[in-house]
């Protein structure tokens, strides 16, 4: 999934794929829940248009993409990556099907992604960033060996007008610990 040519990646019932303009509707239902966006600071969701998600998804490409998660061949969630500079990737994912949360998808949904980074584009370092109140993140994030590089307080407003602050993470190989069997 981390190139154009690469099929879709499963393991335990799940399966990554790119995200194809077809994916909009279902993107904006996500994007538009704030429920979904709060914790990336949009409380009252992004307010997108299934035509404009589907037009900006039709820009993705190997220096940016966007993967959508199944389960049972029933989306419950997406991640990102884009290339920050030829060996270090940035990284996203949000478990949107809040009954689909804390069953320990995650670590194993970024155990795929990482390893195609790492293996597939020749990345030497991930990075990431997540809300400093997002301690489930942290806690994932740190089991599969990313180290706190540092904290950015009040460095954002959300979508509310309230100051947020956020953990910057970096991970290199060396360091990954995968959740993958």
């Amino acid at each position: 999934f981390a190139t154009s040519t690469a099929k879709d990646t499963s393991v335990g019932g799940m399966t990554v794929r790119n995200v194809t303009p077809e994916d909009a509707p279902q993107l904006s239902l996500w994007w538009n829940d704030g429920r979904v966006m709060a914790h990336a600071g949009f409380p009252l969701g992004i307010n997108e248009t299934v035509e404009s998600i589907a037009d900006n998804l039709r820009l993705d490409n190997e220096q940016h993409r966007r993967l959508m998660v199944l389960l049972s061949e029933r989306p419950i969630g997406e991640m990102c990556y884009r290339m920050v500079d030829d060996k270090t990737a940035e990284i996203g994912i949000k478990i949107c099907d809040f009954s689909q949360q804390n069953k320990g998808y995650g670590k194993i949904l970024l155990s795929l992604l990482i390893r195609a980074l790492f293996d597939d584009m020749g990345c030497v370092r991930i990075v990431l960033d997540t809300n400093l109140t997002n301690l489930r993140a942290q806690h994932v994030y740190e089991r599969l060996g990313f180290e706190r590089q540092g904290m950015r307080k009040d460095c954002w407003l959300d979508q509310l007008g309230n100051l947020q602050s956020a953990v910057d993470y970096s991970l290199t190989r060396e360091r990954f610990v995968s959740f993958i069997v």
